[in-house]
């Protein structure tokens, strides 16, 4: 699993950054009794998922993996390359 990546990259943290001060911001909204606050830190939580995705289409989010094959006839001739090593 560590070969995946998963989450490891500049669009991802940046993107939970984001969300995550947009929760705090809704969250001491909460406390206080402020509407708009509430809204305003949603729209945050939002806007951070749109900026890890927008990171992530930029390049820089998660890079295709080479362990992952395209198609089913790849796969199959992978593994009779790695057989015909063993042997």
């Amino acid at each position: 699993m560590a070969a995946a990546a998963h989450g490891h990259t500049p669009a991802a943290w940046t993107g939970v950054v984001i969300s995550f001060v947009g929760f705090g911001i809704a969250g001491v909204a909460m406390i206080l009794p402020s509407v708009l606050l509430v809204w305003a830190g949603l729209a945050v939580v939002v806007a951070g998922g749109v900026v890890g995705k927008a990171m992530s289409m930029a390049g820089m989010g998660k890079q295709p993996s080479t362990h992952v094959y395209t198609s089913s006839e790849e796969q199959v001739a992978a593994r009779e390359a790695r057989a015909a090593v063993a042997a």
